[in-house]
């Protein structure tokens, strides 16, 4: 990784409708973010917080069970206003900086959260969808999920799978697994006595 670079690699949970309940007006928010910021090797920082969401603040029973979050725990979290104050601080003048996601559902999310909200958007940045770099890499037809991303490596996730920043982190993990292949795979094979050599004429001079 270029230590010039500063990789975010972050994992947003969203509100869920109700199965076959029509909400009106539904659009899915921010509950849960995890972060983790990486210069060269090092990670330089890990955030995670519940969020609370402003136009349906309270949760579904589907979301509950699905992303075993809680009421309490949603209600005690940042403010979408802070949430932003807080993505904006990741903004390093000395730094370019990469988004790293797994899929693009969390920037979308981002970019019509702020749009409800009035908020701007927090990031400048360039935004890398690791689950369309991971497809491409691996000539796979169908995009993969997260962990099943890692399994395929032969590893296990980190934490809990739909936790934000467990899921930040298996992210970069996974992009260091591709970083890496693509290292090796780039690497020139070592040239063999008979590439150095022109055996044509190496012969003509004895014959």
């Amino acid at each position: 990784m270029n230590t010039k670079r500063q990789y975010l690699f972050i994992d947003f949970e969203f509100t869920m409708p109700e199965r076959h309940v029509k909400m009106k007006d539904f659009f899915a928010e921010i509950i849960e973010v995890g972060i983790v910021a990486v210069v060269g090797d090092q990670i330089t920082e890990q955030f995670s917080s519940f969020v609370k969401p402003l136009k349906f603040p309270k949760l579904t029973d589907r979301c509950k069970s699905f992303l075993h979050i809680t009421q309490q725990q949603v209600d005690t979290g940042l403010s979408f206003y802070e949430l932003i104050q807080k993505l904006e601080g990741f903004n390093k003048s000395n730094l370019e900086t990469t988004i790293v996601t797994w899929g693009n559902m969390d920037m979308k999310v981002l970019r019509q959260n702020c749009l409800a909200s009035g908020s701007p958007f927090p990031f400048q940045a360039a935004e890398l969808d690791l689950s369309m770099e991971y497809k491409r890499f691996f000539g796979d037809q169908n995009q993969t999920g997260l962990w099943k991303a890692v399994q395929e490596y032969g590893k296990e996730g980190t934490g809990r799978h739909h936790r934000a920043l467990d899921d930040a982190l298996t992210t970069y993990n996974i992009f260091k697994l591709v970083e890496k292949d693509k290292r090796y795979l780039e690497k020139p094979k070592p040239t063999t006595i008979g590439d150095r050599i022109d055996f044509s004429k190496f012969l003509n001079e004895f014959a």
